[in-house]
């Protein structure tokens, strides 16, 4: 009787270190920080690095684009990599080599040196994103992983949002070389806290043998496709150009094809068997949509302040921190509250909040600023804070963990092609409503108008001193026109954003109550 009542009870929980455990997490996290901001610190210094390389408008853009398409292939292979290796070992090499390429980026001397070594960071790089999400839901105990949630949905969010205020000040303070030399001092310190301290599990070597090679390749082209078409679609005119056009294709059939065969080997890079959980499939929409939110909100507002206001790219990263704070005030609260509050209702909460923030925006003019924009900026932090740690209960509680590192990648994958997609429907509707907008101004304007004549006359009394007074006010008029489509266009741009946050709110009630189910609540760590 006494042995069958021993065979029955439940095994034993190894006792957890907390002091190793907590200062490898923490190390890890840095090291996810770094990789996140990286992504935006360069949005508000681009014309300090176009003049530092000699590079032309069109070639700047790349210093982002460059980082963003090598990244997505990493994030879904870091999950096979860690189980093929170990955490530590993948944490480790992917932050050694964020650091070198991190150094060679600030020494470069052209802006074709410069894309190649960015492009090699947020490759090396990507791995850091997706391993921290992982080791939170399966080396902490199930009580105690809110608590990593919020730390990760803190570092998720705030990352880029104060990437454009540290990057504005680190290049006003000292040059735009350092927006990529100030990785070196924390990255060595992620370095030694996990080499030091991150042991949560260890590789299997087996799965080496019969490496999908195939799956690899067809996974590249897509989703550096994808991530292309994407980022440049809006500035080419989509599917006009032919390159674009030529990836999309690339992209349509090599999608497909890398599903069908992660479904159909035996050893796939990416493990496809989360999507049979309806709570993941949700959350995975939800953070597609998080990701369009987050990275578009922190697109628009510092595009704007540029083009229209002509804010310093540290009045910019100063008017930008509102929503940092806001985010930073909010994570504790939503820890407390998912943990005692079905988390679709917060979801729900948060995207209304979200939308609300970037409805009040539509009706934006030239003289908004600091204040203006900061109950807009409160609002859509908080409300991204709560989605963003609700969908990561919804997405990752019910998964029983042998799942957990490849589904951390495709969640993380989900949030930045989000991002992508949110920043391409946004730059499209940038440029199509301005052309929109100044179109229904000019045809407004009627020149024989007495009052628009004397307007047109005293202008070109004010430029008698140029050599065609006439032309110059008619340009005069013609700028401040274009400023004013400019403008229109921007608050269309925020109530689109804020129409998606508020459909998104209402998908999340297709999901079901997140509760931990006993495989994901009491397995290790495999």
């Amino acid at each position: 009787m006494t042995d069958a009542a021993a065979s029955s009870a439940p095994a034993a929980q190894p006792e957890i270190n907390w002091t190793v455990l907590l200062l490898g997490f923490a190390g890890m996290v840095i090291g996810q920080f770094m990789a996140i901001l990286d992504i935006q610190i360069v949005a508000a210094s681009l014309p300090q690095i176009q003049a530092g390389v000699g590079a032309s408008a069109d070639e700047i853009s790349w210093i982002q684009t460059a980082y963003l398409i090598p990244e997505v292939v990493m994030i879904p292979l870091s999950g096979y990599l860690s189980r093929l290796w170990g955490t530590r070992k993948v944490f480790l090499a992917s932050c050694f080599g964020f650091l070198i390429m991190s150094v060679m980026v600030g020494l470069s001397s052209s802006i074709e040196m410069m894309i190649v070594f960015r492009a090699l960071q947020g490759f090396v790089g990507g791995a850091m994103i997706p391993t921290v999400f992982a080791v939170a839901f399966t080396a902490f105990p199930p009580e105690r992983r809110v608590t990593a949630s919020v730390i990760m949905g803190l570092i998720v969010t705030l990352a880029p949002t104060v990437g454009p205020t540290l990057g504005g000040h680190l290049t006003e303070w000292l040059s735009w070389r350092w927006l990529f030399f100030i990785n070196v001092f924390p990255g060595v310190i992620v370095l030694f806290l996990v080499g030091r301290y991150a042991h949560f599990d260890k590789g299997d070597p087996s799965l080496a043998k019969g490496f999908d090679w195939w799956g690899l390749m067809l996974m590249a082209a897509f989703l550096m496709g994808l991530q292309f078409v994407l980022e440049e679609g809006a500035k080419e005119d989509w599917f006009a150009d032919d390159r674009i056009l030529l990836l999309s294709v690339v992209a349509a059939v090599c999608g497909p094809a890398f599903i069908w065969r992660s479904l159909s080997y035996r050893n796939p890079i990416v493990e496809l068997r989360a999507f049979g959980n309806r709570n993941f499939v949700v959350g995975v929409l939800m953070t597609f949509i998080v990701g369009a939110a987050l990275f578009g909100g922190t697109f628009l507002l510092p595009l704007f302040l540029g083009r229209v206001r002509g804010y310093s790219a540290a009045e910019v990263g100063t008017t930008m921190v509102v929503s940092g704070l806001a985010m930073f005030a909010t994570g504790p609260l939503a820890g407390r509250l998912v943990r005692k509050v079905d988390a679709r209702i917060l979801m729900f909460v948060g995207f209304m909040l979200a939308a609300w923030g970037m409805w009040d925006a539509r009706v934006v003019t030239d003289e908004w600023g600091f204040w203006e924009f900061a109950g807009i900026q409160a609002m859509r932090g908080a409300g991204v804070m709560l989605a963003m740690i609700a969908s990561q209960q919804v997405t990752m509680a019910t998964l029983p963990p042998h799942m957990v590192k490849n589904a951390s990648g495709l969640v993380n994958l989900a949030r930045n092609v989000g991002g992508a997609f949110g920043l391409a429907i946004l730059n499209t509707s940038l440029t199509q409503n301005t052309a929109l907008h100044m179109a229904e101004l000019t045809s407004a304007i009627d020149q024989t108008h007495q009052g628009v004549r004397d307007m047109i006359a005293g202008m070109a009394v004010r430029f008698s001193g140029s050599i065609d007074p006439q032309a110059s006010a008619l340009k005069a008029v013609y700028g401040m026109l274009q400023k004013q489509a400019t403008t229109l266009a921007f608050g269309d741009a925020f109530a689109l954003l804020a129409i998606g946050c508020a459909c998104a709110g209402f998908l999340t009630l297709l999901s079901k109550p997140a509760k931990p189910n006993a495989a994901a609540a009491s397995s290790d760590v495999h």
